[in-house]
């Protein structure tokens, strides 16, 4: 997700969410941020969320990846309803803003890596997917890489975990696999 050159980025970006909403049209709205051509309303509707959706996207498009922005979808699995954001760097990936504890962060994982679990689940180009969060409390950076390798403990897919921790304005990038590694699965 990080080593690649922009126009692989933008390649992949543009397949995966071609294969997922193959009847969508992608509207380039910032430099290297497109949107489905559906979800355009809800910047109208929903002025706030759509600014903060945006924000978290410019602080990963800033640093070279490519977003598209995916249509507001919900899929009914069990009791929750799911969509995920955006498809980054060839990857499905659910962004999320937590203000609290670790055990908020834990749930907001957990949810947002159920929603590109479900979106993934039947496509055939990928089954990886990820989750960004934007951290807006002070836990430390070993507190957070350990919440979450707990979350993936019994989750076998693959994916990263991306976290941009704004007290420090650093940005991190962790995949599954290494997170497992704390906790020994």
């Amino acid at each position: 997700m990080r080593k690649e050159s922009w126009e692989n980025h933008s390649e992949k970006s543009f397949i995966l969410a071609n294969a997922l909403f193959p009847k969508e049209e992608w509207i380039p709205t910032e430099t290297n941020i497109w949107v489905a051509k559906s979800r355009l309303s809800q910047e109208k509707k929903e002025p706030k969320k759509w600014e903060k959706e945006m924000s978290q996207a410019r602080i990963l498009t800033t640093r070279g990846s490519v977003a598209y922005f995916l249509p507001e979808i919900f899929i009914q699995d069990g009791s929750w309803d799911l969509c995920a954001d955006l498809v980054l760097d060839g990857e499905v990936v659910e962004m999320k803003t937590i203000t609290g504890a670790r055990a908020t962060l834990g749930s907001k994982f957990s949810h947002g890596y159920k929603q590109g679990a479900l979106l993934v689940k039947n496509c055939v180009i990928t089954k990886k997917h990820s989750v960004f969060i934007r951290l807006l409390s002070d836990l430390s950076i070993g507190s957070v890489k350990s919440k979450i390798a707990g979350e993936l403990k019994y989750r076998l897919d693959e994916g990263t975990f991306i976290c941009f921790f704004e007290t420090i304005g650093e940005l991190f990038f962790w995949t599954y696999d290494e997170l497992r590694l704390i906790i020994g699965t």
